[in-house]
C-alpha cells in the first residue's frame, strides 16, 4: 500500500489512515451518498480506512457491507478521539460533520469537515484544517495531494 503524502504547512506529511464519520458524512438519512462507495475503494488502495460512528440510523454495517473499511461503533466524541489516538493521529486524516467529530478532528494530522445536506456543527469547524461541502470532494482531496497543497499553502 502506497501511503498518501500531503504538503501541509510545516512540510510534507505521510498519511497511512483515514477515519470517517458515517451519519451526515458518508450518508444522508442513513443511506450511503452516491459516489462514496467507488471513492472508498480507491482511497483504500492507499490508506487503511476506518468508519467510526454512533450509527444514528442503525444502517452503517449494511450500507458499508462489502467495502474495504473497518467499522467502530462508538457512543460519543471522546470515544472517537480514543480510536484516533490508538491508530496514531499524526499519520491519520479525519473526516466528519458533527459535534462528536470535533475531538477526533482536533488531534488528527489533517482534519476535513463536511458541510453537507445534514449541516456541520460550528464547534467542528474550528477544529478542521479544511472545510468542504461534500464527502466526495473530501475523498477527492485525499486522492489528489495538489488540491490540499493549494488549499493549505502559506
Amino acid at each position: 500500500m502506497t501511503p498518501v503524502i500531503l504538503e501541509l504547512p510545516g512540510g510534507p506529511v505521510t498519511f497511512r489512515r483515514l477515519v470517517l464519520d458515517f451519519t451526515g458524512t458518508l450518508s444522508l438519512g442513513g443511506e450511503l451518498i452516491p459516489g462514496v462507495a467507488e471513492r472508498l475503494r480507491k482511497v483504500s488502495e492507499r490508506l487503511t480506512v476506518t468508519v467510526v460512528t454512533a450509527d444514528t440510523f442503525g444502517s452503517a454495517r449494511e450500507q458499508l457491507k462489502g467495502l474495504p473499511v473497518g467499522i467502530e461503533l462508538i457512543g460519543d466524541g471522546r470515544e472517537k478521539a480514543d480510536v484516533v489516538s490508538g491508530l496514531g493521529p499524526d499519520t491519520l486524516i479525519a473526516v466528519g460533520n458533527g459535534r462528536n467529530d470535533a475531538p477526533m478532528m482536533g488531534i488528527a494530522g489533517l482534519g476535513i469537515a463536511i458541510m453537507g445536506p445534514e449541516g456541520a456543527a460550528a464547534e467542528l469547524l474550528s477544529e478542521a484544517d479544511v472545510v468542504v461541502h461534500d464527502i466526495n470532494h473530501a475523498l477527492d482531496l485525499v486522492l489528489d495531494p495538489l488540491r490540499v497543497k493549494a488549499t493549505l499553502r502559506d
